[in-house]
């Protein structure tokens, strides 16, 4: 596919995905395309990662393992393509099938109903809070109050709209269905392997690089989105989310993580960040943003303003396919 044909295509996936999401049934019979390349990475981790070797030679295992697994899932899927060329269908409904195919790589819907959930759960009570929010965070969950349970889901909700959203759409539009389905594994093999812990520090070492190197230009992409949708949310504001991006995203722990959360935490007026505990280590992060501490109206909030940036994401892929078609 040329640039214009992955941009429709694109274009189409998120709209499905914003429309219809990943439905019940179809993940209750198959399941669904992370679960399969997280099966895969657990495959290499458990036959290659043997904590008997060198630390180098886990390393160049991990690099070995990470070449596979985009073989394996990129192929896939261009030979997917390339079978869905053969069937003859109409150029029209051709591409609603990649572009269905395609919307199980974004996670619009998932992550609203996820976030949502915390904070209807943390309008019970704080412990359902805590419950809730250890769903979709690595942190500890035991001690946090409820702006610890707001901060974590709110940071969830700025970094995954990168990571999740406008990263496999970037490389959807760029590389087609193989380009998004590459992202998906190297974004999964950071999550599963690419942590600084004794087992993965070796093994994981070039997920975690490439999963840093495909995030760089989706995560200052999503800054832009963020910030023309404070104009449109009640209460957020375009300045501050600019200008606190610019200012704290550096001291974030990730090179990419920290420009949407330092995005939201601007417009929205809020401080997030800080020190949380992981495995029962304490690790002492920067803050991010310059406002108070967010509580439970606070989720709903960030909730408002990720659906705008949503629509913002939707309207500039569709105008960019519009214009580069007419080019």
């Amino acid at each position: 596919m040329d640039l214009a044909a992955n941009l429709t295509l694109t274009t189409l996936a998120v709209a499905f995905e914003a429309c219809v999401g990943y439905p019940q049934g179809v993940f209750r019979a198959i399941g669904h395309p992370v679960i399969w390349i997280g099966r895969l990475i657990a495959l290499a981790d458990r036959c290659l990662n043997h904590e008997d070797r060198s630390f180098a030679t886990r390393r160049a295992l991990g690099f070995f393992a990470l070449l596979l697994l985009l073989a394996i899932t990129g192929g896939g899927a261009y030979v997917l393509s390339l079978g869905l060329a053969t069937l003859n269908l109409p150029r029209p409904a051709g591409l609603a099938l990649t572009a269905l195919i395609a919307s199980s790589l974004i996670a619009q819907r998932s992550l609203d109903a996820h976030v949502l959930s915390v904070a209807d759960a943390l309008k019970e009570g704080l412990e359902p809070g805590r419950v809730a929010v250890a769903k979709i965070i690595g942190r500890d969950v035991e001690n946090l109050n409820e702006a610890g349970v707001a901060c974590a889901a709110i940071e969830s909700l700025a970094e995954n709209f990168s990571d999740g959203i406008a990263a496999p759409a970037f490389w959807l539009a760029l590389g087609g269905l193989p380009g998004g389905v590459c992202y998906k594994t190297i974004n999964t093999a950071d999550s599963m392997i690419g942590h600084r812990t004794q087992r993965h520090a070796a093994f994981g070492f070039a997920a975690a690089k490439l999963d840093d190197l495909v995030n760089f230009f989706p995560a200052r992409l999503s800054v832009l989105w963020i910030v023309i949708a404070s104009v449109f949310a009640t209460g957020a504001s375009p300045q501050a989310a600019w200008r606190i991006a610019r200012r704290d995203a550096r001291g974030h722990p990730s090179p990419n993580a920290g420009w949407p959360e330092a995005a939201f935490a601007g417009a929205l007026g809020l401080r997030l960040g800080g020190p949380r505990t992981y495995a029962g280590v304490k690790i002492d992060d920067a803050w991010i943003g310059s406002g108070g501490e967010p509580c439970l109206q606070d989720i709903r909030r960030a909730l408002t303003l990720y659906r705008w940036a949503c629509a913002v994401h939707w309207t500039a892929l569709t105008l960019l396919a519009l214009v580069i078609a007419q080019a």
